[in-house]
This record gives C-alpha cells, sequence and structure tokens, in this order.
C-alpha cells in the first residue's frame, strides 16, 4: 500500500514534552515526524489536550501544537505557527 501524503515522514525515537502550562508537563516520545508535525507515543492519549506546547529532545524550542487524532498510546499532532489566545 502506498501513502498518498505531500511531506516525508522520519522515524525517530526521541524524547520529549508535553507542556500544559507552567507548573503541568509530562513526558512523551516522538515516533515520527515532519515539518508539518509528529506521531507522539503517549501513556494515555486522553490526557493529552487539544493545544499544547511540545519540546523535542534536548532543545528548549516550543512548538505549538493541535491534536488531529487519537488511538490508544499514539496522538497524532500538527505543528502551528500560531495560535489565537483565550
Amino acid at each position: 500500500m502506498s501513502e498518498n501524503r505531500s511531506l516525508v515522514r522520519r522515524q525517530t525515537f526521541r524524547h520529549a514534552e508535553i507542556i500544559i502550562s507552567a507548573a503541568l508537563a509530562f513526558t512523551c516520545s516522538v515516533a515520527n515526524l515532519t515539518e508539518a508535525g509528529a506521531l507522539l507515543l503517549v501513556r494515555s492519549e486522553s490526557a493529552v489536550p487539544d493545544v499544547f506546547d511540545l519540546t523535542i529532545g534536548p532543545s528548549d524550542d516550543r512548538h505549538p501544537c493541535r491534536v488531529i487524532w487519537r488511538l490508544p498510546g499514539e496522538v497524532g499532532v500538527c505543528f502551528e505557527t500560531t495560535r489565537a489566545e483565550a
């Protein structure tokens, strides 16, 4: 079966951190990565909010993310360039 994705996915197993607020964050793993998003491996997909910031590896750079889909133990996210403040 061929994929019809416009961006190439790079497989990676990097450690990452889902940052929900200044006081709440938890670790996850990045299974694959594109310029537009990532597949995150998580303990509980229901604990991941719809929008959050993600840091990958030793970098302190934050990537605003929005959840696109959820499966048991997995969350697909897209990277947002801007996020409207609530």
